[in-house]
């Protein structure tokens, strides 16, 4: 799914308004301070260290001759890019509240806990979430439905959940770079001109190699950590669960519901508006339910009395309003990022970094990194795809090389990476549905590291990149 809203490239800002290279720097080094400084040194929430970032971007803005009116846009626009993924947060919040009211992640827990082993349960943790992202296009989807379910059967088989999340999100994110339902993939075909299943094959070597690293890394890691289980726990956390919820194969109807729209092709919020309405039939005709009660449930969560403690802490929820400090975080950085786009930063950048680059494969490490670089500073994955999409489309022409070698480069380096920054819109969402800091599970989101590390690999040794020569008039940047 493309968004109406292009981002600038180099060419077009105003060149009395275009800024040096160096004079972009400045922004992006005060944005890096601000979080560095506010997160890691003073522990504090993102939102105070993004909302001195905008206040500084703006200034520069303002300074750099840019009317008010003009910044606003550039807020509105980068809010517009992500509006998807806000309206995403808010229905997955609520679908997960309707879910465990309904039983459907218990009972994915109850059965989950009967089949899996402590041994086993990372690697294929990681391959579910693969195959479901895949069928489904949609990582996000995965992750607040599944990857939940998997955080509470990894609990109760002694599994730590920072383990668990990096295992799902991994899956996650390698199913959804490959499927063809999915809006990353889409995008990163539509803005540089590729044919979509020409971008899906050129990527699949890549995803495969680091995703195959990544699950034999858990299943390592499975070994290693994996004890002996507390005597009765499975069976404690079973007994309280079939207490608590009535347990049977009825309460995956919203699960069927969401994944069979999914699987037609439906678009991803009506696909969990829709499971979010099952989980509210499920929850009053199965689980007994008034209808208030159960559309409460949706609004402000659940707080299960359980008789285990650990049962009560895994599925509690926040409801509708559990997202709010979610979105929050995420509208600040959006509109940090509509401002860094506005005002010419990122482009100039883009532009600056390939400028000197005079082989393929360092005009395919750089577009990774560019990818990379655009996504800590906008915070969402859609304008780290679409501007060195957009921007660079001139520089591969001028090397001869076929637009799915840009296309490739702008996913493998984009998409997964987004997580890793804990400001970002996907690593707040997946940190807030899960219960699990991005700091935490991040050394284990090994996919994340993976696959721009296959990206750059490539390019360093130019496996399935023509060996071609530099004809283009691109010159130095400026400063």
């Amino acid at each position: 799914m493309t968004r109406e809203f292009t981002p600038t490239t180099y060419e077009e800002i105003d060149p009395d308004r275009r800024p040096s290279f160096r004079l972009a720097l400045v922004p992006v080094l005060a944005v890096v301070a601000f979080l560095g400084i506010g997160s890691a040194v003073l522990g504090m929430d993102p939102h105070v260290p993004l909302l001195w970032s905008i206040v500084f971007v703006g200034g520069v803005g303002l300074y750099a001759g840019y009317e008010w009116e003009e910044l606003f846009e550039g807020v509105a626009n980068g809010l517009l890019m992500g509006l998807q993924a806000l309206l995403i947060i808010f229905t997955i919040y609520a679908l997960i509240a309707t879910w465990i009211a309904a039983g459907t992640i218990p009972g994915l827990m109850y059965y989950g806990l009967s089949i899996l082993t402590p041994r086993t349960f990372l690697p294929a943790a990681a391959l579910l979430a693969g195959v479901v992202a895949f069928a489904i296009g949609s990582s996000w989807t995965t992750v607040g439905t599944l990857g939940v379910a998997f955080v509470g059967i990894g609990a109760g088989l002694g599994v730590p959940e920072p383990m668990t999340v990096g295992a799902v999100i991994s899956g996650a994110y390698a199913g959804d770079k490959q499927s063809p339902l999915s809006d990353t993939t889409n995008l990163a075909a539509g803005v540089t001109n590729t044919d979509l299943y020409d971008h899906i094959d050129r990527m699949q070597a890549g995803t495969l190699l680091a995703f195959g690293i990544a699950v034999a890394a858990f299943a390592v890691l499975g070994l290693r950590t994996a004890g002996a289980i507390p005597e009765g726990q499975v069976a404690a956390i079973q007994t309280a669960l079939a207490g608590t919820y009535e347990v049977s194969v009825l309460v995956f109807l919203p699960l069927l519901v969401t994944f069979g729209l999914a699987l037609r092709g439906y678009p991803a919020l009506p696909t969990l508006v829709a499971g979010a309405f099952a989980g509210v039939l499920t929850t009053i005709l199965l689980q007994g339910a008034g209808f208030v009660p159960a559309w409460e449930v949706f609004m402000y969560g659940t707080a299960p009395e359980s008789g285990s403690e650990l049962v009560n802490e895994l599925l509690a929820s926040g409801g509708l309003t559990g997202s709010a400090w979610t979105i929050t975080v995420v509208v600040a950085a959006l509109s940090l990022g509509g401002l860094l786009e506005r005002t010419g930063v990122l482009a100039v950048l883009s532009h600056g970094l390939v400028q000197g680059i005079r082989s393929p494969g360092a005009l395919v490490a750089g577009t990774g990194f560019s990818a990379i670089a655009i996504n800590a500073l906008t915070a969402q994955q859609y304008m780290s795809i679409v501007l060195p999409g957009v921007t660079l489309r001139n520089a591969y022409d001028e090397f001869g090389l076929d637009s799915d070698q840009l296309s490739r480069a702008v996913e493998a380096a984009g998409t997964p990476t987004g997580a890793l920054f804990p400001w970002h819109a996907g690593a707040v969402y997946m940190a807030g549905v899960t219960g699990v800091p991005t700091l935490e599970y991040a050394p284990f989101y090994f996919f994340g590291f993976l696959s721009p590390l296959v990206l750059f690999g490539i390019a360093a040794t130019g496996i399935t990149i023509p060996d071609v020569v530099y004809t283009g008039t691109t010159a130095p940047a400026d400063d």
